[in-house]
């Protein structure tokens, strides 16, 4: 599930293959300006999970807007890290 509130996203719930078609198409729907997404109430990723987050950034990045990023989750980062992909993450911010 994905809210917004002003220049804030939160998603929180699962972020697997079966959910993340519908949450990226839905949050690129709020790709539209500068944006801090919060992930502290995710509560189980995979993979797609990480590709979620790298789409978001590319669609973020064509669009000439920030995406800073909060709350990842422990096995996120590992899986970024595992396909080398952690330095391509959006910037966390505290």
């Amino acid at each position: 599930m994905i809210t917004r509130e002003g220049d804030r996203l939160m998603v929180q719930g699962r972020l697997t293959i079966a959910t993340v078609p519908a949450l990226f198409e839905a949050g690129l729907q709020h790709l539209n300006s500068d944006l801090q997404v919060d992930f502290s109430k995710v509560e189980a990723v995979d993979s797609a999970a990480v590709s979620l987050l790298l789409g978001w950034a590319r669609a973020a990045k064509r669009n000439q807007h920030e995406l800073r990023v909060s709350g990842l989750p422990a096995d996120l980062l590992s899986l970024a890290r595992l396909y080398g992909v952690s330095d391509l993450l959006p910037q966390q911010s505290a």
